[in-house]
């Protein structure tokens, strides 16, 4: 039996210079927990990063409450950053794509992932989930979709691990929207695993890597002092965006290592 649940986060400034969460609601297999502010390995995320000077930020976990997503589920998870206020969304653990059951020798259904975040003007969101593990068999289509007001600020971060160790792949296909100010910021799609087009693997996409992921940045000041784009390391690389954004896009051999080179990308770029 397939699972369909949408999660939900507002968060509003608390009039005391802090952030009130008036809607925390936990869905299905998306349990959302209100846990303690503090700073961690990834430094700025959770401290410093942009938009840290203004309101104190809230900060909620995602606990997985079950397996998921299987073939066939349906999940969703919403979050609304008001005006002013600043919000950390972090997870307590990866989030690992299965397969779904099969009816004979029916193929099982994709599962779905929807995640969408709004970002009102003046507001701050640090989206920080665990890896994406995409499981042999598995076929996951999840969608990222982002509305930020005219000064909102952003970091967000993505990983996909590529098959527990020693395993291949399932099948994943992943797009980021991203609109600022009602106007596009960023919009891509990358599909993985075998039921990809053909080249998913070589060296024009992700060149046998297991690990892909990408960190996208979003702040004011951006729009009238760019980035300059650089390479970090051997396989990952940092692009400025038409607006005022940055995109940090890396590959690497396993989820430690590419965590390695996000964590460092981001310190970098605000200390």
């Amino acid at each position: 039996m397939s699972v369909h649940a949408t999660a939900r986060i507002t968060a509003a400034p608390d009039g005391r210079g802090g952030t009130a969460l008036p809607v925390l609601e936990s869905a299905g297999p998306l349990a959302l927990r209100r846990t303690r502010a503090a700073t961690t390995a990834a430094g700025p995320a959770q401290g410093a990063g942009p938009g840290a000077r203004g309101t104190a930020p809230a900060r909620v976990t995602v606990v997985g409450a079950m397996s998921a997503p299987l073939g066939g589920d349906r999940l969703a998870l919403e979050a609304v950053v008001r005006d002013g206020a600043a919000l950390t969304v972090d997870a307590a653990a990866a989030m690992i794509a299965l397969p779904g059951r099969r009816a004979g020798d029916e193929p099982a259904d994709h599962a779905g992932y929807d995640v969408r975040l709004t970002v009102g003007a003046g507001a701050v969101l640090h989206w920080l989930p665990e890896q994406l593990i995409s499981v042999t068999g598995s076929d996951l289509r999840a969608r990222t979709r982002v509305e930020l007001g005219t000064t909102a600020r952003l970091v967000l971060r993505e990983e996909l691990i590529l098959g527990r160790h020693g395993e291949a792949p399932g099948t994943v296909t992943s797009r980021l929207t991203v609109h600022h100010a009602g106007h596009p910021l960023l919009d891509q799609q990358l599909a993985l695993g075998p039921g990809a087009p053909g080249g998913w693997d070589g060296g024009a996409v992700i060149g046998g890597h297991r690990a892909v992921g990408q960190l996208l940045l979003v702040a004011p000041e951006f729009e009238d002092k760019p980035v300059a784009p650089r390479m970090l390391g051997d396989t990952a690389v940092l692009t400025p965006l038409t607006g005022p954004g940055a995109l940090v896009t890396a590959l690497a051999p396993d989820a430690r290592a590419l965590r390695r080179v996000l964590d460092d990308a981001l310190a970098d770029m605000y200390r």
